[in-house]
């Protein structure tokens, strides 16, 4: 049995989410970003519990397949952003599409209209909190993270940058 789980976005939130599961007597067979899979069936009261254990560590049990699609959304772009070391510079429509078995207009069109931003913005919003991740980390200068998270030049990754937090990439590593 597979269940989603909402605001999953870290290593940290799938240990959790193990460990809770545990505490009910469930087994997870797998944790990734938004989904759990386990072999036992779930009673009401388990249900419950799993509801419980979730909401207390800000996570939510997700039913409704609507809300399920539009955090498969999430997790892709959260997985490829930030965990994957592959190749942003393919086309992430394309690659989105491949991943869900979906067409890209709708699922760009659902996610649109349940969250209020575009299948993009919610990326660029990620991208930058992955900059500031790098710059904080102090290993790599903006043109390696401008290259490493597929930006057409550092002063592109700069304007977006300043667009989103309203400060330069120099001056957010000044406060650091």
């Amino acid at each position: 049995m597979k269940l989603f789980i909402k605001n999953m976005v870290c290593e940290r939130c799938k240990m959790i989410v193990r460990i809770e599961f545990e505490k009910i007597g469930l087994y997870c067979t797998s944790v990734e970003l938004g989904a759990v899979e386990i072999l036992d069936f779930i009673s009401d009261k388990q249900l419950q519990m799993i509801k419980v254990a979730m909401q207390k560590c800000g996570l939510e049990l997700i039913d409704n397949k609507r809300s399920i699609l539009i955090q498969k959304i999430k997790n892709v772009v959260i997985e490829m952003v930030h965990y994957s070391d592959c190749d942003l510079k393919i086309n992430f429509s394309n690659y989105l599409s491949s991943e869900l078995n979906l067409n890209y207009t709708y699922l760009a069109n659902i996610f649109s209209e349940t969250e209020g931003i575009t299948i993009e913005h919610y990326m660029i919003l990620h991208k930058i909190k992955r900059v500031k991740e790098l710059i904080g980390n102090d290993e790599l200068n903006l043109t390696e993270i401008s290259w490493k998270l597929n930006y057409s030049s550092v002063a592109h990754l700069s304007n977006q940058f300043k667009k989103i937090t309203g400060i330069t990439p120099s001056a957010f590593k000044h406060l650091n």
